[in-house]
């Protein structure tokens, strides 16, 4: 099925690390959020990357100029934990006009499956204008589960990914219509809110 066939979004996807913005270090936060999405979605992605210091007003800064540049879905990685240069959600929550705290539960809920230390994230996730913004953990791997959620050996969902809930969440605050690879992230949506598949509208 041709992409074209599918509404294109705007994401923004955000590394907030001292290090990797400096130079220290490469930063694997872009990369993983960008490949994951790219596996995901069936629409055409356009992306609009930002990497930048744990200071929480750039932060804010960020995310604003990146609602305001029309981004349906802003990923934030980094600085969620409880360090004194953590102030990621300090920096969403500043900027939210609703806040949405069934994904940092659910984050929390997925961590707690592989480490006791997950209680320490502090992830948010808020709506601002039409847009969704999430914060997710820092490494490659950790994001990958939170946004699919974990699996039995047989492919069965053990504990259900954020991203489930977010092509919905999109539609409801005036998005595109978001559409993913079941074998990724299978998206719910409420019957009265699916649209017939694509095949079946050509």
């Amino acid at each position: 099925m041709d992409g074209a066939a599918f509404e294109p979004v705007k994401i923004g996807i955000v590394s907030v690390s001292d290090r990797a913005s400096s130079g220290v270090y490469e930063d694997k936060g872009l990369p993983a959020l960008q490949d994951w999405l790219t596996r995901a979605l069936k629409n055409p992605i356009a992306f609009e990357p930002r990497l930048i210091p744990d200071e929480q007003d750039r932060i804010s800064a960020a995310l604003i100029e990146l609602v305001d540049a029309g981004c349906s879905l802003v990923l934030t990685t980094g600085g969620t934990g409880p360090a004194p240069r953590d102030v990621t959600p300090e920096a969403t929550l500043a900027v939210a006009h609703k806040e949405m705290p069934g994904f940092g539960e659910q984050m929390r809920q997925i961590g707690l499956r592989f480490v006791p230390t997950a209680i320490l994230s502090r992830q948010v996730a808020v709506i601002r204008e039409r847009s969704l913004i999430v914060n997710l953990p820092g490494q490659p791997k950790s994001i990958a589960e939170t946004l699919e959620g974990l699996k039995a050996a047989d492919g069965s969902q053990l504990v259900p990914g954020i991203f489930a809930a977010v092509p919905y969440c999109i539609d409801l605050i005036g998005g595109p219509y978001l559409e993913t690879h079941d074998a990724v992230c299978k998206a719910f949506r409420p019957k009265s809110a699916l649209r017939p598949p694509r095949e079946s509208q050509a």
